[in-house]
């Protein structure tokens, strides 16, 4: 662990351009394997380590879930606001 409070799993881009990194925040962390991707159409996402989740669609939209799974989106052109309904689970890429 380094003293940022997190050391660096992986990263690296792939053929398309795409880029992710994977970081260790430690067993205190609510999701200790963060990590976070972004691709060449300008979206991109992450997994943070307070469990919470945010992406941008690279067009003007994005969602941010909290690690309680409350939602919230903007940008989409309908109306915004959390409803709940969204899962919050991750699965780790």
């Amino acid at each position: 662990m380094s003293d940022r409070g997190y050391s660096y799993k992986s990263s690296g881009t792939n053929s398309q351009g795409n880029h992710y990194c994977s970081r260790d925040y430690g067993s205190s962390a609510s999701n200790s394997n963060s990590y976070h991707y972004s691709n060449n159409d300008g979206s991109y996402y992450y997994s943070n380590p307070n469990g919470s989740t945010y992406h941008n669609d690279g067009q003007g939209g994005s969602t941010y879930t909290s690690s309680s799974g409350e939602r919230t989106s903007s940008g989409y052109g309908g109306s915004s606001g959390g409803s709940g309904s969204g899962s919050g689970s991750n699965s780790g890429k």
